[in-house]
């Protein structure tokens, strides 16, 4: 594993478990929001595509996402592995109701300065609108990516629950060669 996507719904916890395998692998790790949003009231950063496709041609990273539909053909053709947490909904809804909360109370600064507030909450884009009614499309679009012959060889590993993440995470850490990591294409 050098070139590694971590995919999945809002909630599931892809930056968490792409942070954590890039320290284990000694992966730069890339954070798609903060690339993405460049500046104040959620701006898309305007060097956005450019910055992305720099990173991904590099021989090795982790980026913590699905990518947005500008870079997402390139990400899946650079990426030799891709890392799908398909948790159950209501494991991502718990997560990103828990996450939006703390966020909107703490008032926590995020991704080019920005902040989630009350009143996005009323937004359907506002992840956990987001994530409930995306979630099944989400996974659809995923599970297309992965079988799509142009991709081919990608390894994917898919993680149906945080038990089956949290196992294989731990499995990654006992390997000596993690060139040679998990040759598994589904993990339950």
């Amino acid at each position: 594993m050098r070139r590694v996507l971590v995919v999945g719904i809002s909630g599931a916890g892809k930056s968490t478990l792409a942070r954590t395998l890039g320290r284990l692998l000694g992966l730069p790790f890339h954070e798609m929001d903060a690339l993405h949003y460049g500046g104040p009231g959620w701006a898309v950063s305007a060097t956005f595509a450019e910055d992305t496709a720099r990173l991904a041609g590099t021989d090795r990273w982790i980026f913590d996402s699905l990518g947005p539909p500008e870079v997402r053909d390139l990400l899946w053709e650079r990426a030799d592995t891709v890392v799908w947490l398909d948790h159950p909904r209501h494991v991502v809804m718990r997560r990103v109701l828990l996450r939006s909360l703390r966020r909107s109370l703490l008032r926590e600064r995020l991704f080019g300065g920005n902040r989630e507030s009350w009143r996005e909450w009323l937004r359907p884009d506002h992840p956990a609108w987001w994530a409930w009614s995306q979630y099944r499309s989400r996974r659809a679009a995923i599970a297309r990516l992965a079988g799509d012959a142009r991709f081919a060889p990608l390894r994917v590993i898919r993680l149906r629950g945080p038990g089956a993440a949290a196992s294989w995470l731990r499995a990654q850490e006992a390997r000596p060669d993690v060139d040679q990591v998990n040759q598994v294409n589904q993990v339950d």
